[in-house]
């Protein structure tokens, strides 16, 4: 897929490389089915389109990340990520460079910052979508760490008229509660979208508090 990726970028451009992406994550979730892996969507029905849009989901798994960019792909979703994983993962630091996502480097706020805002300009600029996890780090026993409200302060103040959307995860973490090898067998993953909130509607600190509350809310471990 690193491949592909690469020939889909250079030879037809963003649009070609999108659709390489949503394959890649498609199989990735495919692999994971033949472990008897099920997935549970739900709320999609309230999702609004031609807006901006922020997920804010808890983070549990590495497998939180392909399951949420292949069911949004039409929303052209993009993250904010560590910096160090833009370099040296085949396929998924490829996907980060090129594909609009914000690389942060947590050791520097101004940089971490500016990325953020670029890419708040970014989706509301053309209506895509950006996923962003404000507990910083996974979870690894489903039980939620408190939100860190920095990036998406800055994403609220750049796309002004995105709608943030809360999404809650569950059981992701149980994919590896051996570690990254095995993975678990049999895992019933649910993936809730919740009703989206207009940013311009609240002041931060309301709009923080409501969506840290609705994710939070629908958690069962």
């Amino acid at each position: 897929m690193h491949v592909a990726q690469w020939l889909c970028y250079n030879l037809g451009g963003y649009q070609a490389h999108h659709k390489s992406v949503k394959i890649m994550n498609g199989l990735l979730v495919f692999w994971t089915k033949i472990l008897g892996t099920t997935y549970h969507y739900s709320g999609r029905e309230n999702l609004v389109k031609n807006v901006p849009l922020i997920f804010v989901s808890n983070h549990q798994s590495m497998y939180d990340i392909s399951p949420l960019e292949y069911d949004l792909a039409d929303y052209h979703p993009k993250f904010i990520s560590k910096i160090e994983l833009g370099k040296g993962i085949p396929s998924v630091s490829y996907n980060l460079r090129k594909g609009g996502s914000a690389l942060i480097d947590r050791k520097n706020g101004k940089q971490a910052i500016e990325e953020i805002k670029k890419l708040a300009q970014y989706i509301q600029k053309n209506n895509y979508s950006a996923i962003i996890f404000p507990e910083g780090t996974r979870s690894k026993n489903g039980t939620p760490k408190a939100f860190k409200e920095n990036g998406l302060k800055v994403l609220t103040k750049y796309a002004k008229d995105a709608y943030i959307v809360p999404v809650t995860l569950n059981n992701t973490w149980e994919l590896t509660k051996y570690g990254k090898f095995p993975l678990n067998v049999g895992t019933k993953v649910t993936i809730q979208y919740h009703q989206p909130i207009k940013v311009s509607e609240y002041k931060f600190e309301e709009l923080f508090e409501l969506t840290e509350k609705t994710v939070k809310s629908s958690i069962t471990a």
